[in-house]
């Protein structure tokens, strides 16, 4: 099991870098992202922003690099797609320019702006700025955490000794792991032990 845990307060005033994320015509053919860097850029603690054709990319991320080392940035907002598809990938960014992962936030600009709003690009662009705006906004309070790490029994707790528990419980437990099996009734099987046979073998359902 992994956990996080803060190492306390950053002492450094918030320098925020922007990233403004065109995925070829995903959102650039739907979003004005040059008025959404240029509103970023003026926001307060924003150091630099900036917009890329793909910020996913080998170079993308390079620049997202570069900058941090040259402009001294100790947080980062990308807004692009999914945080689900590449949340990682900047995150790991981060990290190999020696910036702490957890100080970056991600919006997503693709799938809940671009891509909900094809033909209406002036309220795209105008919704692409409010979630840019809310990004930088909490990314200033961001800590740094660390990873913990400790040791896990592997165990699990089955509640319901029905069918679907015990059929649970041994696939649990064919796999190496330990089981504990909660009933409140007095046996097991559920309804399954109400049955006088089953269908079609007519096999005795206990």
């Amino acid at each position: 099991m992994v956990e996080t845990g803060s190492n306390g307060h950053s002492s450094q005033p918030p320098r925020i870098g922007v990233y403004v994320c065109q995925c070829g015509t995903n959102i650039a053919g739907t979003v004005d992202v040059e008025k959404v860097t240029a509103h970023a850029s003026r926001l307060p603690n924003v150091t630099i922003a900036k917009t890329y054709t793909y910020m996913c990319s080998d170079p993308g991320q390079a620049l997202i690099k570069q900058d941090i080392q040259e402009h001294g940035l100790n947080r980062i907002v990308v807004a692009s797609c999914s945080p689900l598809m590449h949340e990682s990938t900047f995150r790991a960014a981060c990290l190999e320019a020696g910036l702490n992962p957890y100080l970056f936030q991600m919006t997503n600009i693709r799938e809940h702006v671009a891509w909900v709003h094809t033909n209406q690009p002036e309220l795209a662009t105008r919704k692409a700025i409010d979630l840019v705006s809310a990004a930088v906004e909490r990314v200033a309070g961001h800590q740094p955490i660390e990873p913990r790490y400790s040791d896990v029994t592997q165990s699990a707790l089955v509640v319901g000794a029905g069918i679907a528990g015990i059929e649970a419980a041994l696939r649990i437990a064919n796999s190496g792991k330990h089981v504990y099996l909660v009933e409140k009734e007095l046996g097991i099987g559920g309804h399954m032990t109400q049955i006088y046979k089953t269908f079609p073998t007519l096999d005795c359902a206990a």
